[in-house]
């Protein structure tokens, strides 16, 4: 059974969603007409204490099960999103590198794209390697949003 926990934050509606006491979704909602009831899951809870942690500056890292589903190359792509420290970016190229797959930085981009768990796996730390800001589910604003409150929290 999938757990689902719709929660507030600086930059919009969160949906959390949790199976078998791992979380397996993170991700914006921008249609305002959403509303869940409020879930009694332990784990979606302390996500979102971890979260609302991280948007007020005072946490860094998440500590947190994660399951997302996807491919075994997405798998790699999200493992080596992970390494990325809080407050950096890396571009897709990087990423390719990290999976020893150097020309794969477009299917990297792919698999950003397909990351079920934003934030909790940071996908929008991947620029491009020119420095510019390229894709994010939730649009390029966002992204920048997230970035800057990663830098001011240094």
């Amino acid at each position: 059974m999938v757990s689902r926990l719709l929660m507030d934050s600086p930059l919009g509606k969160i949906l959390l969603e949790a199976q078998n006491n791992r979380l397996t979704g993170c991700r914006f909602l921008f249609s305002p007409n959403i509303s869940l009831s409020d879930s009694d899951n332990p784990l979606l809870r302390r996500a979102q204490k971890e979260l609302e942690e991280y948007f007020a500056g005072k946490r860094k890292n998440f500590d947190l099960p994660l399951a997302p589903i996807g491919t075994p190359f997405q798998q790699k792509v999200w493992q080596a999103l992970q390494q990325i420290p809080y407050g950096q970016t890396q571009s897709y190229k990087d990423i390719a590198k990290k999976i020893n797959n150097a020309k794969a930085y477009r299917a990297v981009g792919m698999a950003n794209n397909k990351n079920p768990l934003v934030i909790l796996i940071p996908c929008h730390r991947v620029i491009g390697c020119n420095g510019k800001l390229v894709g994010f589910a939730g649009g390029l604003g966002l992204k920048q949003k997230l970035l800057d409150l990663e830098q001011n929290n240094l």
